[in-house]
């Protein structure tokens, strides 16, 4: 498909359109085309944890994926079958998420730092039929089977001889055949392809599930967000246990053209060390959490080469305005916002025919028809926040909208409270202003009510790690007589400082500086570290709930 080149938003919304072949399967109608046209086309750059480079082509992908998908085939994976991946930012990732896309099974990505508990709930609650994973899972993945019935099939990627019981990973590769012809009955199109479970900040996570057109979904991501182009490498800084990682280091980028540049980084993050890559290897695109740009510019930028580095991304939190003038400043490049759940592709994003507005998720991508709802149901005009839905253009059908989850696997109740009366209800506020751009508060649930004003704890959370004390915070709202609510921040110093009335004040004055004043946690708490998912997203529920214990129950 030739890349739509828009001179601006409207021009992008009337001429974009994207045709979605018949029973569509990436892993067919992409990677094994690619392979037999252009076999030699690159496809992954590879760093392992001691940065050793392998370059791999199309046609590589499509061998080891047919290769793979046989001889799971011969342990029993077949067409629906589900199957957890933890295995970090290693190639096998990919050429498992292919070999199952052929097979008609669902993979279901998973981070490496469940435990061996976290790994027994999940397989059971998703009658989990397998799993491939690294070496060093393993003996967690042991820990849970005592727990649990499911795993029938186990794959150890590395190491030592596996357990008993349990298949090697190159082993079982060399025992398949190397072509998987497409079956008669090959699962595509609206069929499930994939299972996320969602983070889980509110209870048990839920298992989102997209089909095979989800890949296409992300073509706006990778081509117009991240803007790429034949002979583009790109750096999307995610780990494969996530969404993020199939909307930066997958389909879209594959689609564009581009090359998925990978780094299999282990342990503590070093921000030198992502800048020595970055340089040493000639990236070109790139997009992380506005919290590794905060870390990147704290590094004296002009020690290293970016000359080859062109466009640049963020999505997950809200960016500081700071942090985008200092980034520009340093590299002459503006950092491009987007805006998605687990639940969907690309919802908004600010496009390089748009003037970025640095902490705004930016403007609707074609195909999303979105509306700012208020708790009436009523359409929110500029400046009044509303929950951000979705509009379905079949009742309560999702299929029409192309990157929109099918619903919450084998939760139909669950499906239902988030798809109705013709939206697909996101359960996150933003406003939008009066040229169109929108602006994100948070989680409904998050929002603090003080004095008629309703404040979202993102904007006073991006304000509050702008202080030089400040390593995280989290926002909530407890019980005030007067107010309604206090907005209170739960902080993590740096380790140079130390809790005190001055620093507290020096906190709230900073606060009142960078945003509205009538923002400024009337109450702050020291801790030593933030509740969080495995994720890494803040557990607001939880410190909820403690605060609750302390202040009483807000009126």
């Amino acid at each position: 498909m030739e890349k739509l080149r828009p001179a601006d938003y409207d021009q992008f919304l009337k001429e974009f359109q994207i045709t979605i072949p018949e029973n569509y399967n990436f892993a067919f109608d992409f990677v094994d085309a690619v392979a037999q046209s252009d076999p030699h086309r690159p496809a992954l750059v590879h760093l392992d944890p001691e940065k050793n480079r392998r370059d791999l082509d199309f046609a590589w992908l499509s061998e080891r994926s047919s290769r793979l998908a046989n001889a799971l085939a011969e342990q029993g994976i077949g067409r629906g079958d589900r199957v957890m991946l933890i295995l970090y930012r290693r190639i096998e990732f990919w050429e498992t998420m292919l070999a199952l896309h052929k097979l008609g099974a669902l993979p279901i990505p998973s981070p490496s730092l469940l435990t061996a508990k976290d790994i027994a709930e999940r397989a059971q609650y998703a009658d989990i039929k397998g799993i491939v994973c690294e070496n060093s899972i393993t003996q967690r993945v042991e820990d849970a089977r005592s727990r649990c019935t499911a795993f029938r099939v186990l794959v150890q990627v590395d190491g030592d001889a596996p357990p008993q019981g349990w298949e090697a990973y190159e082993d079982l590769m060399q025992r398949g055949d190397a072509e998987f012809p497409r079956p008669a009955d090959a699962a595509g199109g609206n069929d499930p392809m994939i299972i996320f479970f969602t983070s889980g900040t509110t209870g048990m996570p839920k298992m989102v599930t997209h089909s095979h057109t989800y890949p296409l979904g992300h073509y706006t991501t990778g081509v117009h967000w991240h803007d790429l182009e034949p002979g583009d490498l790109h750096l999307t800084l995610s780990d494969t246990g996530w969404g993020k990682a199939l909307w930066g280091k997958f389909y879209g980028q594959f689609l564009a053209g581009a090359t998925v540049f990978v780094w299999d980084f282990r342990g503590k993050f070093h921000p030198a060390e992502l800048l020595d890559v970055i340089s040493e290897h000639k990236v070109t695109t790139f997009c992380a959490p506005p919290t590794v740009y905060r870390f990147l510019i704290r590094e004296d930028l002009s020690q290293w080469d970016l000359s080859h580095l062109r466009h640049c991304n963020t999505a997950g939190e809200l960016l500081n305005e700071s942090v985008f003038n200092v980034w520009k400043e340093a590299t002459g490049l503006p950092i491009y916002e987007g805006y998605g759940q687990t639940e969907t592709c690309l919802q908004m994003a600010t496009f390089t025919f748009m003037e970025p507005k640095p902490g705004s998720i930016g403007k609707p991508t074609p195909g999303w028809d979105i509306v700012l709802l208020d708790e009436t149901g009523a359409p929110c005009p500029p400046g009044e926040e509303g929950e951000i839905c979705i509009r379905l253009k079949n009742g309560n059908d999702p299929t029409d909208v192309l990157g929109l989850f099918q619903g919450y696997m084998d939760e139909p109740g669950k499906t239902d409270s988030v798809m109705h009366d013709g939206f697909y209800h996101t359960g996150d506020k933003a406003w939008v202003d009066e040229d169109g751009y929108y602006w994100f508060l948070g989680r409904t649930d998050d929002l603090i009510k003080a004095s008629g004003y309703r404040v979202g704890p993102f904007e006073v959370e991006s304000a509050l790690i702008t202080h030089e004390a400040v390593v995280e915070a989290a926002v909530t709202g407890v019980p005030d007589p007067v107010r309604g609510q206090a907005v209170k921040a739960t902080v993590v110093l740096a380790p140079d400082f130390d809790p005190s009335d001055e620093l507290t004040k020096s906190i709230q004055d900073h606060v009142k500086r960078v945003t509205a004043p009538y923002k400024y946690p009337r109450i702050v708490e020291y801790v030593d570290e933030l509740p969080k998912t495995i994720s890494g997203k803040i557990k607001r529920k939880e410190i909820r709930m403690r605060d609750l214990e302390k202040y009483g129950k807000t009126n």
